[in-house]
């Protein structure tokens, strides 16, 4: 199975692309998203923003293979020509949780459907280029108690596994999650309980999917 990626700019600051064929501009814009419903908000921004264009095609794609959700449009273009080319964009750069828009100003020479269709999937191709992206990997939720002196040694193991902190309690000893990918999960137990002798165990918590730059 493929790896999925990612797109870690965020709505507020999106990627973009853009080029224009035969008068007509074609920009692109592409963000992460968690949901869909978050996906048609960045839709209705990039509309605001562009009020004057004639089209505003998009594609979104979120979730995992296990619960994989699409959704296109392609707002008023022949079916076909703009929504499922940027659609194929994203699925032929194994992406997941992101929107990509693709906003059209007319310019006055009709491109045909092949045209639009190889317009629309460059634009798309030049926001995904243009993006920050990172891997999702797979990782195992492991909780550990700790003393304060224990601390520093604890830290250093989750570093060499490429592993993050999370949920960290201080009161009189510290309690903290360790998020590692789930093929390194079974070394990073036996070290844990080498490095402490036994005095500490990495009790596994779940499995959960995280970005990995």
């Amino acid at each position: 199975m493929a790896e999925s990626f990612t797109v870690l700019n965020p709505a507020s600051a999106p990627a973009q692309g853009s080029l224009t064929d035969k008068k007509s501009e074609f920009i692109a814009d592409i963000c992460h998203v968690d949901e869909l419903a978050q996906a048609v908000s960045f839709v209705e921004t990039i509309r605001e923003r562009h009020p004057k264009a004639r089209h505003v095609a998009y594609a979104a794609i979120c979730g995992d293979q296990g619960r994989l959700a699409e959704r296109m449009s392609d707002d008023g273009e022949p079916s076909g020509t703009a929504g499922k080319p940027i659609l194929d964009v994203l699925r032929a750069n194994h992406l997941t949780d992101c929107v990509v828009t693709v906003t059209r100003y007319f310019g006055g020479i009709l491109l045909g459907s092949g045209g639009l269709t190889r317009a629309y999937s460059s634009a798309a191709s030049l926001a995904v280029k243009a993006a920050d992206t990172a891997r999702i990997a797979t990782c195992v939720r492991l909780r550990m108690t700790v003393g304060y002196p224990q601390l520093d040694t604890l830290t250093h193991l989750i570093a060499q596994s490429d592993g993050v902190r999370d949920n960290e309690q201080y009161t009189d000893v510290v309690r903290l999650d360790a998020l590692i990918e789930q093929s390194k999960a079974q070394a990073f137990s036996a070290r844990v309980i080498e490095a402490f002798s036994g005095s500490v165990h990495a009790e596994r918590i779940g499995v959960e999917h995280r970005a990995i730059q």
